[in-house]
């Protein structure tokens, strides 16, 4: 590696973010970029070790020391091939991703980790920045058409290797611009949307055609599509949001996460938002469910000027750092403070909602809550809970979010038509590896058949459906797979 007692002499560090009182002022990302030499330094505490665990920890197989090397010489060049080998969308990663990779760099045994993700975001930035990023036409087309359903992360992927073999592609969008959850999931403070448009339009001059407003099952049947196409990726996403069926649901004030991030990422694309309005500003708010989305829901909130946030979780607090049962390399399951809370959030676990609570007219006044305490089996881990007695309390609310999750894929219209296999938990069967379902020609990748997942997962199940959908047409492929660090051993 470039520098051998790197780890030894810098420590881990990141880029300096805006303060919070200054950032909740508009949407804009708030992280700064490296100067040339903390970059420099920061690359070189990867230790070259004899087994680099971050490589199996990215879902991606990232050929992260590698790319760290080329990093540290400031080998641009190199270290955007390095990196693009193996992910068709590091400035999404580099920006969002949990990074997994650093959950199981070797350094992180007994020092903070290799700041990988952040590096990760350099690359791509620089590589932009210094016109390496380029349109790809191929030289040859199949003549095989491809219809890609949904335009997220995993149809993306698949989308994009598809079109590098040189089949003719087209993505099926039901909103009105690509990018899925990135584009209206995800909110501008930690994903700009420009961002994404950059990278829709190198798709787009590759000759990958992208078709919006177009819901398939509606506007476009399963039939025509199966007549009309080679093969059918599947991508749609596992849409279909966990409910609270509480007493007083149905209250004005009580909605899905999802309805109140897209309104907003509408606004400040300035989209028109259509049907009810959806604002935190001047309300109490509360978010139940202590995920991503969540968070996401907190710093929307704060933007917008609730009056107070709370944000509630039913499982007890997790472990400040990793205990017997969370073991190096595993993905830990430890607490974790956002940009979000930073922001300014009321945080509490081991909370259960019992009512939701309103008034005369249908409009959400409070919750009315309970602790619980949980019951854990011998490796820690919860098991079952009961209530608190004498702890159920209510607590002022106009604006309740819930965001515990997303359940499976919306079956309704396009499945139905296909009559594809689903899984005991309601997604597409396909199996892993092969990502081919039920139904002849039609393959599925993402959260439509993995159920709810990172982004970096949906990239890679995009790029090996893509694999196996090329080997159907084709009987062979190049496209690479999570094996192409064979390429830089």
């Amino acid at each position: 590696m470039g520098k051998i007692t790197g780890f030894k002499e810098f420590n881990r560090e990141l880029p300096s973010k805006r303060s919070p009182e200054e950032r909740i002022q508009d949407y804009k990302e708030f992280n700064t970029m490296f100067a040339a030499d903390k970059l420099n330094n920061q690359a070189a505490r990867c230790m070259n070790c004899g087994i680099p665990f971050c490589h199996s920890g990215c879902p991606l197989g990232n050929i992260i020391p590698e790319f760290n090397d080329a990093v540290y010489k400031e080998n641009w060049e190199e270290a955007y091939t390095i990196l693009s080998s193996t992910n068709n969308f590091p400035e999404f990663t580099g920006r969002i991703c949990p990074a997994p990779c650093e959950s199981s760099c070797v350094l992180g045994i007994n020092k903070p980790a290799v700041t990988i993700e952040e590096i990760e975001k350099h690359i791509i930035e620089i590589a932009y920045a210094k016109g390496l990023v380029k349109p790809k036409v191929p030289l040859i087309r199949s003549g095989k058409t491809i219809a890609v359903i949904g335009s997220g992360p995993a149809g993306l992927a698949a989308a994009a290797q598809l079109n590098k073999a040189g089949h003719i592609v087209t993505v099926f969008e039901r909103d009105d611009r690509a990018g899925g959850l990135l584009r209206y999931g995800i909110p501008d403070f930690k994903l700009e949307k420009w961002v994404v448009e950059r990278r829709i339009q190198i798709m787009q001059e590759e000759g990958v055609v992208f078709k919006y407003n177009t819901e398939v099952g509606v506007h476009i049947l399963a039939d025509e599509l199966l007549r009309d196409f080679d093969a059918i990726v599947l991508a749609g996403g596992s849409t279909i949001p966990r409910n609270l069926p509480a007493p007083g649901r149905d209250l004005k004030g009580v909605y899905y996460a999802m309805q109140f991030l897209k309104q907003q990422n509408k606004r400040v694309s300035e989209l028109e938002v259509q049907g009810e309005e959806i604002l935190a500003t001047g309300k109490d708010v509360i978010v139940i469910g202590g995920g991503d989305t969540g968070s996401d829901c907190v710093g929307t909130s704060n933007r917008q000027g609730a009056k107070s946030i709370t944000q509630f979780e039913l499982m007890p607090v997790p472990p400040a750092s990793r205990t017997e049962s969370m073991p190096w390399p595993t993905y830990p399951m430890v607490l974790k403070t956002t940009s979000s809370h930073e922001e300014g959030c009321n945080r509490s676990w081991s909370v259960n909602t019992k009512e939701f609570v309103g008034d005369e007219n249908g409009n959400l006044t409070g919750i009315r809550i309970v602790d619980v305490l949980w019951e854990t089996d011998v490796f820690g881990r919860p098991v079952k809970f009961a209530e608190v007695e004498g702890s159920e309390r209510v607590l002022p609310a106009q604006r309740v979010f819930l965001a515990m999750g997303f359940l499976f894929p919306q079956k309704i219209g396009l499945l139905e038509q296909l009559g594809v296999e689903l899984d005991e938990r309601g997604n597409v069967r396909a199996q892993e590896g092969v990502y081919q379902t039920s139904v002849n020609k039609v393959f599925a990748a993402g959260d439509m058949r993995r159920g709810q997942s990172l982004v970096v997962w949906a990239i890679s199940e995009g790029r090996e459906a893509a694999r196996r959908v090329d080997q159907f047409l084709s009987g062979y492929t190049s496209l690479e797979s999570k094996d192409a660090e064979s390429m830089y051993a």
